[in-house]
């Protein structure tokens, strides 16, 4: 448990020099040889000073620190102290041994010593690293060095160490002498000590400055005082804390100076204490790229420098440019110099050694990547230029201009400024300084990383967990194929495509969402097959030396494709890397500064539970003094006083603590130290904390969470591999979505059922042979069996159609039209399809559609001539036109547009021609009158699979299958096409929230929340936002400006959402079934806060907005009758009332009066929560049985309107005379009233209405939204626009109605509000 516990800056303190014995020898050799030159000699380790530091029977072991560390032993021969030492480096370990081991005291002797060892810490390697060139005697006293270490363990866990060499003169304090003459015959000599920190987190800058604090003293002290100077600055390290993940860094004051802890940024990235700026120093920008392209290859490289710490420190800054990549291989930033055998390892690794070895290491070892930092050049073992591939041009360029703002002199920031007279205000310039600039370079590296693999999410396929790396690839530059082949295969891609997969909103995440480009948020909109768009087309043309001229590729018919040469995806590198600058400049958050008391002056049980107190007394003062709405800091202090009471054994006080994170920040919980102070509280503590009823809460969820079945997360990546075996309809519908060709189940059976038109006619004529009764082909379900002959898709024929679609694909990225076709296209469009060349009414030339309409591409000189557009097409059927003897098929058009019927002369290609314009005309059609764009996104998806079927079947029923795709052609005859009008002049606009899942998804709950003048339009906080609840705790964000997706999903929970409710314009309040209110920041866009006192399902919200001191009051309500009144502020329960019935599904306040839904009633609340009426469910409801499920009060007319789930009619009471409704309202085409919302002087009802057969989707409007005048009680407007149920509405400021359905539709309409 000991690993659950956030380490102290110090892990321990290491002191290493030569032995006792050595330093004999060499002194006696060097004064009677005189020899000139001085032996190197072996390092070991003097001292071990590990916390904690005082002994078992002071502290009684869990006082201070209630589960210890378990550690190995380290088992050394105590030598006979050397006279000139007077026992200075003797009893190690009565500083340390877990508080007691071995005694304290405990001189001479030749007894064992025990000294108790972190287990992370590696002392066979140790002794060598501190002194990695060797430990050397010298003549004459040589000035301080420091340098860095990072030990990595088999699990790939970090520890880093800061090494402090300082020169001691070996005569000191002696009494020796030799052949009777005094010290005075023998000359000076002077051995280096090496003084290692080590700590689990890279405080290199800090650590640097503790050690050069106590350097003052140790240039002073005796070598007999060292051991005592060294114990007590580790303890005072050891009782330093790290600060948690967020904005707040810790002080402390080491004389002379005032060191500062910065914090992480958040719990996945390190703390950065170190000049990121150093490598920009060393390199040019080119080099610096092709550094971190080697990186990111996983080569083998090599840094080399002069000066042990700018090894690990520019080692260090290069793996953080990487992040969020994570480093997976061998990391070793300092070799000493018995450890070069390390660089012969096979595998890829990152390490560093001294400048001396660097044609050694040349010379001997193959395919190195030799970097030298002194030099900022880069070569390889072979030759002197690198030979591997180039970071991509684009975003090279982009870094490149980037690191020209870069301003990275500290002097030329300060010229204007005036002189600092003290030392720690000179630091604390320089730290803001740094800070600043460090968050400058990572702002401009992390964009590096999202431009050289913004695209990777376009290629997955979140619910196989599938990469589709070989399309990946295609739409890359020809020039950066090898550069991305190269690193999809490594293990750092291989991670980052986890935490892709795995949906992890980090600050990859965040800058990709907020710097993608206009085009990027619509294709988002809806799920269009990639095109290259004639914007994309124009800019790829202005961009290139000379303009191409029309690719012979549009020579050929798409079905009939015949060129099987590699084929390449131009993409337009430069709209994929469009950045908001103003986003990049931003300046990071602003930090708060804690400071720690002074540390005791003496080391003993009772100074260090005084010096405790004392922390956790000032913890409180800060925690009084943060005002509620800055809840992050406020998370931050309870952490650490939490944290520090744990260490007192204070384990009530530690969980209080931990227990208001839920409403301050969720995100810095830590979960397994609460775990195990709930398991560590003796009985009475037990008894105690049930008396306290938050931390009864805390403890009943710890349970809870731990009695759950442990699933380990599905964390692995699988690649798209064509079958292998006949595939059933389940596996065929697996097959598709991995490879990346369509998502949509519905469409993936038709698709099933047209690649499997042979084996039904094959299997039928079998059957007929057998059974001459048995049925047709034609009257088989999609899921069905032909007598027993169960439809199986061949896997050549899978690949035959794979095959078709990505050369499909392909060519139509190859499309390269002239300007003077282009200037006729709208930015958008796309082509989608392409005829051979064909003589037409209007000439001879090639047909081409897009999204929009067909035209010509006139033979010759290429022009532009437009057939129609689809909207405009009346008629579309397949005629003959005589050609000599013979009657050609063609394709005739009738316009509205044109007044003479276009006709094509297509041969082959009219039947699939006519397929293809039938199915887009009536997906236009559906997509106008629906006011859904995503009808025109599927039509398109239908055509190009129909194209597909008829490329890979190529038989005389191919074109028989490519009809069970015409889905809306086949919908437009089944079902009435025509909207009505009302509901046509109201819809506004449709949109699908399930547009990345494979199947729609009820909409439980809408909200809508105002946009922000005081935000940034770049931080896109500025726009009004529409918040969609979907199934399992999926939350969609909508700009409701444009309505493009801004947040794809934001995970709340695992269960059903219920109701939400909005709050400042900066939280959003989400209520589940799980009983906890979730509080989700609407500027960071993440879960942080939970509110956690409901015991039961959590059904609705309501705020009274009257001015309580301009303070809202939010009211939640569960499933039980409990109502909870919230302090908006401090997230505290004001009050509860408790309703007896039988569900309470919703509340609403008016004039300061709650009114509540409780199934069989509507009840009226008194200010002391008693009932003040109760309206019952009508009698006749009563019998069927049924329930209301919303209701509306209009005050102002003395009316309250209620709608029942099971009811098709609206029941209207009289406040006051509330014994019978006095009106009913009858709803046309409705079994049941879902919700009801009032707008302005109009009641909205959301209906249930009749299924379709079977209770199967039919693409029939059969719910509708219901318009009501509360004056003449009468439906003013039928709205028509859902296929299931209605299942919420939501107001945009009396503007807009919005309706979301159940999961047959999963759709929300936006209506006008008159």
């Amino acid at each position: 448990m000991a690993d659950h516990l956030p380490p102290s800056l110090l892990e321990a303190c290491v002191v290493v020099g030569a032995s006792s014995d050595k330093l004999r020898e060499v002194y006696q050799a060097a004064n009677s040889n005189g020899t000139p030159e001085l032996p190197s000699l072996e390092p070991e380790v003097l001292h071990v000073l590990a916390p904690p530091f005082i002994s078992r029977q002071q502290a009684e072991s869990e006082a201070v620190r209630p589960f210890v560390r378990r550690r190995r032993s380290f088992i050394r021969k105590k030598r006979e102290p050397p006279p000139f030492t007077a026992s200075t480096l003797s009893q190690a370990s009565s500083i340390f041994a877990g508080g007691g081991g071995g005694g304290a005291g405990g001189g001479g002797g030749g007894g064992n010593e025990d000294i108790s060892v972190p287990k992370d810490i590696d002392l066979t390697a140790l002794p060598q690293l501190c002194f990695p060139g060797g430990l050397h005697l010298s003549r004459e006293q040589k000035e301080e060095e420091f340098h860095f270490l990072v030990f990595t363990d088999v699990f790939g866990n970090q520890t880093h160490g800061v090494v402090m060499q300082c020169y001691r003169p070996i005569m000191e304090g002696t009494n020796y002498y030799q052949n009777g003459t005094g010290p005075s015959r023998f000359s000076k000599l002077y051995c280096a000590y090496g003084f290692c920190v080590v700590s689990k987190h890279p405080y290199y800058t800090a650590l640097k400055d503790c050690l050069s604090c106590v350097l003052v003293q140790l240039r002073t002290c005796r070598l007999s005082d060292l051991e005592e100077r060294m114990k007590e600055f580790s303890a005072k390290l050891a009782l330093v804390p790290i600060p948690p993940p967020g904005q707040l860094h810790v002080m402390f004051a080491l004389r002379p100076l005032t060191i500062v802890l910065p914090s992480r940024e958040d719990k996945d990235h390190p703390a950065v204490d170190l000049d990121l700026h150093l490598p920009f120093l060393c390199f040019r920008a080119q080099q610096l790229l092709q550094v971190i392209s080697c990186l990111l290859q996983e080569q083998r490289v090599v840094l080399f420098s002069a000066n042990w710490a700018r090894l690990t420190l520019v080692a260090e800054s290069l793996l953080l440019f990487l992040r969020p990549l994570s480093w997976q291989q061998p990391y070793v930033p300092v070799l000493a110099r018995g450890m070069l055998d390390f660089l012969m390892a096979p595998t890829a690794f990152l390490m560093g050694c001294h400048i001396s070895h660097f044609e050694e290491v040349a010379a001997e070892t193959d395919d190195l990547i030799l970097i030298n930092i002194d030099e900022g050049c880069v070569s390889t073992s072979c030759s002197e230029s690198v030979d591997l591939p180039e970071i991509p041009l684009a975003a090279a360029d982009c870094f490149t201009q980037r690191c020209l703002s870069l301003q990275m002199h500290f002097d030329l920031h300060q010229c204007h400024h005036a002189s600092c007279s003290d030392i720690n205000e000179q630091r604390a310039q320089r730290r803001a300084w740094q800070r600043n600039l460090n968050h400058d370079i990572q702002r401009i590296t992390l964009e590096l990383i999202v431009n050289i693999f913004r695209d990777v999410s376009s290629h997955l396929n979140y619910e196989h967990r599938v990469f589709n790396s070989e399309e990946f690839l295609k739409t890359r530059e020809s020039g950066e194929q090898l550069f991305y082949k190269k690193v999809l295969e490594t293990h750092i891609f291989h991670s980052f495509l986890k935490d892709r997969l795995n949906r992890k909103m980090d600050a990859f995440t965040r800058m990709e969402l907020n710097t993608r480009s206009e085009t990027q948020k619509m294709k988002a909109m809806v799920e269009i097959p990639r095109r290259p768009t004639m914007q994309e087309i124009q800019a790829r043309r202005n961009s290139s030396i000379t303009e191409n001229r029309l690719n012979k590729r549009l020579g050929m018919s798409l079905p009939n494709l015949g060129d099987d040469r590699p084929i390449s995806f131009p993409r337009h590198t430069v709209l994929s890397r469009i950045i908001i600058p103003d986003l990049l400049r931003a300046a990071p958050k602003p930090v708060n500064v804690f400071k720690l008391p002074d540390f005791p002056a003496a080391l003993s049980f009772h100074s260090v539970q005084s010096y405790y107190s004392e922390l956790i007394l000032q913890l409180g003062k800060a925690i009084f003094c943060v005002p509620p709405e800055n809840s992050a800091l406020l998370a931050r202090f309870y952490y650490l006083r939490g944290f520090i009471n744990t260490l007192c054994s204070r384990r009530l006080d530690a969980l209080s603590d931990f227990q208001n994170l839920y409403k301050t920040d969720t995100a810095i919980f830590p979960t397994q130290l609460v775990t195990w102070l709930v398991d560590a509280l003796r009985r009475e503590e037990r008894q105690q904390a049930d008396r306290r009823p938050e931390l009864k809460r805390l403890i009943l969820k710890v349970k809870t969470e731990n009695e759950k079945l442990l699933v380990k997360p599905d964390d692995h990546v699988k690649k798209f591999v064509l079958p292998r075996t006949h595939l059933h309809q389940e596996e065929f519908v697996r097959c598709v979505q991995e490879s990346g060709i369509v998502k949509d189940i519905a469409t993936i059976h038709r698709l099933f059922d047209a690649l499997t038109v042979e084996s039904k006619r094959d299997s039928s004529s079998d059957t007929a042979l057998r059974s001459p009764s048995s049925k047709s082909v034609f009257s088989f379900d999609s899921s069905a069996s032909v007598e027993g002959h169960q439809k199986l898709v061949d896997p050549e024929l899978f690949r035959d159609f794979y095959t078709f679609w990505k050369e499909t694909e392909a060519e139509a990225q190859d499309v390269n039209l002239p300007s003077e076709v282009i200037e006729h296209l709208d930015n958008s469009e796309c082509v989608y399809k392409l005829s051979s060349c064909v003589k037409t009414s209007h000439g001879v030339g090639k047909i081409a559609m897009t999204q929009k309409r067909l035209f010509l591409l006139t033979e010759g000189r290429p022009g532009f001539l437009e057939i129609t557009k689809f909207r405009d097409i009346q008629e579309v059927k397949i005629s003959s036109a005589p050609f000599l003897l013979l009657r050609i098929p063609s394709l005739r058009i009738q316009t509205s547009s044109r007044p003479e019927m276009f006709e094509a002369n297509l041969k082959t290609e009219t039947d699939l021609w006519n397929l293809v314009v039938k199915e887009m005309w009536a997906g236009r059609k559906m997509a106008e009158q629906h006011k859904d764009p995503q009808y025109v996104a599927q039509a398109l998806t239908n055509v190009l699979l129909m194209d597909a079927v008829v490329g890979c079947l190529q038989t005389q029923r191919s074109i028989f299958a490519a009809s069970k795709l015409a889905y809306f052609d086949k919908v437009k005859h089944e079902v009435p096409m025509m909207v009505p009008k009302t509901t046509s002049e109201t819809l506004k606009h449709k949109i699908n929230p399930s547009l990345d899942l494979a199947e729609p998804q009820t909409v439980h709950v809408l909200l809508y929340t105002p946009g922000q003048l005081s935000c940034s339009d770049s931080e896109g906080n500025g726009n009004p936002k529409l918040w969609v609840a979907l199934s399992g705790g999926r939350v969609i964000v909508f700009d409701a400006a444009s309505w493009s997706m801004l947040q794809d999903c934001v995970q709340v929970g695992a269960s059903q959402l219920n109701c939400m409710l909005g709050l400042f314009q900066e939280q959003v309040w989400i209520g589940s079934e799980d009983s906890v209110i979730y509080i989700i920041d609407t500027r960071s866009m993440s879960c942080n806060k939970q509110l956690t006192e409901h015991r039961h399902e959590v059904t609705g919200f309501a705020l009274d907005s009257r001015d309580h001191q301009n303070c809202l009051q939010p009211y939640s309500c569960s499933c039980d009758g409990t109502i909870l009144h919230w302090d908006s502020s401090s997230l505290k329960v004001k009050r509860q009332f408790q309703i007896n019935c039988n569900r309470l599904s919703s509340i609403q306040i008016h004039d300061g009066t709650l009114w509540c839904c409780c199934g069989d009633s509507i009840v009226e609340l008194r200010k002391n929560g008693a009932p003040q009426r109760r309206i019952a469910l009508p009698d006749d409801l009563r019998s069927m049985p049924s329930c209301f499920s919303s209701f509306v009060l209009i005050l102002e007319q003395g009316q309250l309107w209620t709608g029942c789930a099971d009811s098709g009619e609206l029941c209207l009471w009289h406040i006051k005379d509330h014994s019978r409704p006095f009106k009913r309202i009858s709803l046309p085409g409705t079994t049941g009233v879902t919700c009801m919302i009032r707008v302005k002087n109009q009641i909205w009802v959301g209906c249930r209405g009749s299924s379709g057969v079977g209770g199967q989707y039919d693409g029939q409007l059969r719910s509708q939204v219901l318009v009501l005048d509360p004056e003449s009680h009468a439906v003013v407007k039928e709205l028509q626009a859902h296929s299931d149920s209605v299942q919420t509405l939501c107001s945009a400021e009396d503007r807009y109605v919005m309706s979301g359905s159940a999961c047959r539709d999963g759709k929300i309409a936006i209506w006008k509000v008159e």
